[in-house]
């Protein structure tokens, strides 16, 4: 299968089905996930990725050639992809995770963003 493009469906994909297809493909491409350690230190790196490219697009720093055709889009896949391993390898179901982020988040900041004087 090496060398075969893997494609998305077309609709719409859950966290889960991400999941699974970044799965498939370190399965069937990618060989092996790098250890946990080495995908945090992607992640960093890919992060930093998109910090460079935001600086230039929506910041005062100029473009460098290097950063030239750099799309934020692909930058935020890299990040994406880089998480969804991490979670993979660790045993996160993202899913879940989220629905729990949210409840804390509801729990905690219930009135504390409508009543920041700063966002008004």
């Amino acid at each position: 299968m090496s060398g075969q493009t893997n494609r998305l469906p077309e609709q719409a994909i859950s966290i889960k089905e991400a999941q699974q297809l970044v799965d498939g493909w370190i399965q069937t491409t990618g060989v092996r996930y790098f250890s946990e350690l080495t995908n945090m230190a992607i992640l960093t790196e890919e992060v930093g990725e998109v910090a460079r490219l935001m600086g230039r697009l929506y910041g005062d720093q100029s473009f460098k050639e290097s950063d030239k055709g750099k799309e934020l889009s692909d930058e935020l896949a890299d990040v994406l992809w880089v998480l969804l391993c991490i979670a993979n390898q660790t045993g996160v179901d993202l899913t879940s995770a989220l629905q729990k982020n949210f409840e804390k988040k509801d729990i905690r900041d219930a009135r504390r963003h409508q009543d920041n004087e700063k966002l008004k």
